[in-house]
């Protein structure tokens, strides 16, 4: 991976993690946590997207997808937490 790779990686899962933390209405997660579950979000958004033949090919596409999978990981530990 080269450093840009990586770099957007970690601005697609801070965005994503912090999208996903306002629509499931999160307490605020933290900058690290925001990022940490948009990077996991994204692996999950796109292998709910691939299963519905969907894919990414811009960065907002990208966010959506990770988005959309971080909404569902916090979905997820909600029902886990409770």
């Amino acid at each position: 991976m080269t450093i840009e790779s990586i770099l957007t990686l970690l601005v697609v899962g801070a965005i994503a993690g912090w999208l996903a933390d306002k629509l499931m209405k999160g307490g605020g997660l933290g900058l690290w946590v925001s990022i940490v579950v948009g990077i996991i979000g994204a692996v999950i958004g796109k292998f709910v997207f691939g299963l519905l033949g969907v894919t990414a090919s811009t960065i907002v596409g990208t966010i959506i997808m990770a988005t959309v999978g971080a909404a569902i990981l916090l979905f997820v530990v909600g029902l886990v937490k409770k």
